[in-house]
């Protein structure tokens, strides 16, 4: 089967969406399926199996940016090469997220697949009503990531969805060169620097927290500034800035523990999976998207959002209980095997063959 796979955002700008369009276009050549890429990338292509669409155009989306590529150019690009290439099924991730996979969504050049990830509000569903519930129809078969991308989208959409996940890469992730380090309890924070990421509840709780504990930051955003000009007379904390994928996963391997203390927003949590995979303790909030993947006090342990002193009580339990920590690494390891990439693959190609014939 000939897969065509178009994802609206940059392939070299780091994103959950991105990711996974990748990883599963990895998992599906794996498998013997002629996979190809569609996508806009600022600068080279991330494998010879990608098509760029040209550079994307920050654009404002729900109180943040999106890099995606509405220009002219990249629409007669994904046109020509989705028509090039004659596919069998293409899967559009985000099929309604502004540039090239609303153009695949008109133009439709094979039956069209639609992953729908984002989860809480969205004003342009609201705002654009008709035309979104028109193109939403192009669509031969709707998924969605979890129940919370599947509420958002059937709420403004309407229509039937089956329910995916999100997968990850195991090896990718447990087979990683860990980072060096001097031994000493590290920390590890992976996210954007804004307020529902939940950074600066961590960083609260570090103060309670003992001395020879470091906390490793990495990412960037709005509040980055800020919170380093707070933490700037300690020395614990280690400001990263955006890292690869490569460095993101030997960061996990080495950290005693990964924090996600996030308040709000998580329709999935990947990023848990992944330290699961990785063999690492999780402390995490205790949020909804969070919970679908990580069992309360059996795969990490899950606290109140916004709450720095239940956050740092949990994080001193597992730095300071070594045998708590096996505990959650052990059972995450497990919980991680159900959500791999190459079972990903397999749903995804049951439900290609349903609309393809």
């Amino acid at each position: 089967m000939r897969i065509g796979l178009v994802c609206p955002y940059s392939l070299t700008v780091p994103g959950g969406v991105q990711a996974q369009v990748l990883g599963l276009a990895r998992a599906l050549r794996a498998a013997g399926h002629p996979t190809r890429v569609m996508a806009p990338c600022d600068g080279p292509p991330p494998d010879a199996w990608v098509t760029p669409l040209g550079n994307s155009m920050p654009t404002a989306a729900n109180g943040s940016f999106a890099p995606v590529a509405p220009d002219l150019p990249a629409q007669l690009r994904v046109i020509r090469a989705a028509n090039d290439e004659d596919f069998d099924v293409i899967n559009l991730h985000e099929p309604l997220g502004p540039g090239v996979c609303i153009t695949t969504c008109v133009v439709k050049p094979a039956p069209l697949v639609g992953t729908f990830h984002a989860a809480g509000v969205s004003g342009a569903y609201t705002a654009l009503g008709p035309l979104v519930r028109w193109l939403a129809g192009r669509l031969d078969l709707r998924c969605a990531v979890s129940a919370d991308a599947e509420e958002l989208a059937s709420t403004h959409l309407r229509g039937t969805y089956e329910r995916v996940f999100n997968g990850i890469e195991i090896p990718a992730f447990a087979e990683a060169e860990p980072t060096p380090t001097d031994g000493a309890p590290t920390i590890l924070f992976l996210g954007r620097h804004e307020e529902r990421k939940g950074l600066e509840v961590l960083l609260t709780a570090m103060t309670d927290l003992p001395r020879d504990v470091r906390l490793w930051v990495a990412g960037d955003g709005p509040d980055t500034d800020a919170l380093m000009r707070r933490t700037s007379g300690d020395p614990r904390v280690e400001w990263l800035g955006r890292i690869s994928d490569a460095e993101k996963a030997s960061r996990m391997r080495a950290a005693s523990v990964y924090c996600a203390p996030s308040l709000r927003g998580e329709s999935f949590g990947v990023v848990l999976l992944e330290a699961m995979a990785a063999g690492t303790p999780i402390v995490a909030s205790d949020l909804t998207g969070y919970r679908r993947v990580a069992r309360p006090g059996t795969d990490a342990l899950l606290t109140p959002p916004g709450d720095a002193d239940a956050l740092g009580r949990a994080l001193a339990s597992v730095l300071l209980d070594p045998d708590r920590g096996r505990q959650l690494v052990a059972s995450g390891r497990e919980r991680a095997e159900q959500f791999s990439m190459d079972r990903l693959a397999q749903r995804y190609l049951e439900l290609y063959a349903r609309v393809a014939g």
